[in-house]
């Protein structure tokens, strides 16, 4: 049973306003399971070292060796570790996963493997052990063939040169694309890569004898071309509400020119936008539902409009994470991990930089039941109150995102400033120095956010009255 479901955004460097490589996703699973945000150490282990997953008990071994790398993890690791994004020491930033769905075909020919690798262990095993982006497609390729996979997924991978989507079909069998350096991409829990050039190795990766599998169980529909998720993926009736109209809308806010419908199952994988791209418009996205759309969950589309379809900014949110790569920096200056606990809509990105080395108290916090000194339910307490009168609260947590925003786009602008002059464990300490400092003042407005919540809605209850003050 595929564990999350989520939606992610991939833009190439010649699509950003600044040369950024960024790649971004919502961790949606359940209301009220809170994530944690950790630096692991690098490590150098002297006797073999073994991985065993608490979740379905796959096993490998690791390298020896294990670069530094950040990570959010689940509260507990009863399930399994779910560490989710991060970026590693060489710059490499790697998120997973968007599960996703493959057809009764496919898996009958090559089953899902109740102890492979699933999305739990993926950032776990991969991200400390790789230095480029390509490397890491490599690296999670490998592991798939060798051990096979317990679930479907997309993991995304990039560095400063580029970004790399990597889709898991079956078993033991798997597709990676590089994304265009001047175009995007949308995903929305379903097989999403296209046609695949088997002869094109600058952009395509995959299984080493994908082609044998798929004409030896005569799994392909076309006579002439291997479209990838004709050949794993679905269309259903779950696609046409749930996922479909996520992607719809991703490319409808970036590239207004091209119209589509919002069930369309013809919706292209790679698309280009009318205008050069931002973080901001990644964050833009990964916090929408359907705003200037009759599909608006809280907007003013009819009851049947409103609930048709699954938005991208959603209750079930835990996180949400836009990883940018920036060129011509240290890494530890390159990377910034945008990390928005809860419900991105109605949180709010704080920036991370690659090269921290630890992270606040704060966000080592929080079970399953709200904690006031958890970032996780600092956050989460607002959307709560936010949705209980949304209408009358949303003007002033918008306001206080904006004030957020452009104070976080200040210390970035700081940061970069002092950082470019320092190297080594002084800029690290630097970077740790402002990441404390960017994470206390989101806490901090957003806990007199909530304060100011819980006033309004005092006034808000149904057993109330308008009555005369004078009586």
């Amino acid at each position: 049973m595929n564990y999350s479901a989520c939606t992610s955004i991939l833009i190439g460097p010649r699509a950003t306003t600044d040369g950024s490589v960024i790649i971004g996703r919502n961790e949606d699973a359940k209301a009220a399971w809170p994530k944690h945000f950790v630096v692991h150490p690098a490590t150098t282990a002297t006797t073999p070292q073994t991985f065993v997953s608490q979740d379905n008990g796959f096993t490998m071994p690791l390298p020896l060796h294990a670069a530094k790398y950040t990570a959010t993890p689940e509260w507990t690791a009863k399930y399994g570790l779910f560490e989710e994004d991060g970026f590693n020491e060489f710059g490499v930033a790697m998120s997973g996963t968007e599960s996703t769905y493959s057809n009764e075909r496919v898996l009958g020919a090559d089953p899902l493997v109740k102890d492979g690798l699933g999305e739990e262990a993926m950032i776990t095993v991969v991200l400390p052990y790789i230095h480029t982006a390509r490397e890491g497609v490599a690296r999670l390729g490998q592991l798939i063939e060798h051990y096979g996979t317990s679930e479907s997924n997309g993991i995304l991978f990039a560095d400063q040169q580029e970004a790399w989507y990597l889709e898991t079909g079956a078993g033991h069998y798997w597709v990676a694309q590089r994304i265009p350096a001047n175009g995007y991409t949308v995903v929305a829990n379903q097989m999403a890569i296209q046609a695949i050039d088997f002869n094109d190795a600058d952009n395509f990766m995959f299984a080493r004898d994908l082609q044998k599998f798929v004409a030896d169980n005569h799994l392909n529909p076309h006579r002439n071309q291997f479209i990838w998720r004709d050949i794993f993926g679905t269309q259903d009736q779950s696609d046409l509400y749930y996922n479909t109209p996520r992607v719809w809308y991703g490319q409808k806010i970036l590239t207004p020119s091209v119209v589509q419908e919002p069930q369309a199952f013809d919706l292209p994988f790679i698309q280009y936008a009318d205008r050069l791209l931002s973080v901001d418009d990644a964050q833009a996205f990964l916090s929408s539902h359907y705003e200037e759309t009759p599909y608006d969950p809280v907007g003013s589309g009819s009851p049947e409009q409103r609930t048709a379809f699954r938005p991208i900014s959603l209750a079930k949110t835990q996180e949400s994470h836009v990883l940018q790569v920036r060129p011509n920096l240290d890494p530890a200056l390159a990377g910034i991990q945008w990390l928005a606990m809860g419900v991105a809509a109605q949180s709010v990105y704080v920036p991370f930089y690659a090269g921290i080395d630890s992270t606040p108290d704060a966000y080592h916090l929080g079970t399953e039941t709200y904690d006031s000194e958890s970032a996780y339910w600092v956050y989460k307490l607002v959307s709560v109150l936010t949705d209980a009168h949304y209408h009358e609260a949303w003007p002033t947590v918008s306001a206080v995102q904006k004030d957020l925003r452009i104070a976080f786009k200040q210390s970035v602008q700081h940061t970069d400033q002092v950082g470019s002059q320092l190297s080594g464990p002084e800029l690290n300490h630097f970077l740790t120095q402002q990441a404390f400092a960017n994470a206390a003042l989101g806490i901090r407005r957003y806990r007199e956010l909530a304060a100011t919540l819980i006033t309004q809605a005092t006034d808000l209850g149904p057993l109330n009255y308008h009555q005369d003050l004078n009586l």
